[in-house]
């Protein structure tokens, strides 16, 4: 692996944390506790990993991303990393907050924090994925 090989990297990152997402969504909902933190702690992971691999991309790689797309999808493709941008921004002190209510067991707070965030966290980890592939794939 090169780090030109990163944006698929991250793009499968994206889609992991999509499915741990999901899955601690699915087991909060069944009342599974365990199973939910353990989805939750691998989705912090995936996307963590994803920042730094990012970061590391567009510092070292890729200053900017051009995307040469042409048609209907051009204006599609923009308002997707317009609205990418800002939330995964937004959503990151978020994340640590809502970790750090549910390490000390203020599991009120947590859920007050997690009931926005989480459609926001998965509209940005499932977005991510269409940008990788709007710019490498279609």
């Amino acid at each position: 692996m090169t780090v030109t090989d990163l944006p698929v990297l991250n793009a499968c990152l994206n889609a992991c944390a999509t499915l741990f997402l999901l899955l601690g969504w699915i087991a909060i909902r069944r009342k599974d506790q365990k199973r939910h933190a353990k989805m939750m702690i691998c989705a912090l992971i995936a996307s963590t990993i994803f920042l730094t691999s990012y970061v590391y991309y567009h510092t070292h790689v890729a200053m900017v991303t051009q995307y040469t797309g042409q048609g209907f999808l051009r204006p599609i493709y923009f308002f997707i990393l317009f609205t990418h941008i800002p939330l995964a921004i937004l959503i990151v002190p978020f994340i640590v907050a809502a970790v750090w209510f549910a390490i000390r067991g203020q599991f009120e707070r947590h859920k007050k924090i997690t009931k926005p965030l989480f459609p926001v966290w998965m509209y940005v980890s499932v977005t991510g994925v269409l940008i990788y592939l709007m710019l490498y794939v279609l």
